[in-house]
């Protein structure tokens, strides 16, 4: 069971790799601006971020200085506690996410293999392994 899990897994993030490369995201990348997006227009701190990734293995700090070079996010020291830093999605990141936003919708569509009650029990049933 187990790893018919990480197969599938494996497999679908494939697919949206695939996916985002011509829009210069890798997977994490996707992921991180997908975080900011949802905090916006409030800033999110690195702690914040690692703790919302998908892969918790990704090195935060890295990512955050991909898109800062891709100018999808801005770095600012926090003006309260000048050891937190403030990491906000630019309108350029916005802009790039609204693009990149049919890919989980179409892939979603592409393999409605699972009725919309298989797809909330396999959900239930994913969430059940983790607790």
């Amino acid at each position: 069971m187990i790893v018919n899990i990480m197969f599938t897994g494996n497999w679908v993030q494939k697919h949206i790799s695939v996916k985002l490369r011509p829009f210069g995201l890798s997977l994490q990348q996707h992921n991180l601006l997908r975080i900011l997006r949802g905090q916006y227009p409030k800033p999110c701190t690195l702690g914040m971020i690692q703790e919302r990734m998908m892969d918790r293995m990704s090195n935060a700090t890295r990512l955050v200085d991909k898109l800062l070079d891709k100018e999808l996010v801005q770095r600012d020291q926090c003006a309260d506690n000048r050891r937190k830093v403030d990491i906000v999605i630019t309108q350029k990141g916005l802009s790039l996410l609204a693009q990149t936003d049919f890919i989980i919708a179409e892939f979603d569509q592409e393999y409605k293999t699972l009725s919309p009650e298989e797809a909330t029990r396999l959900g239930e049933l994913l969430d059940k392994l983790r607790d």
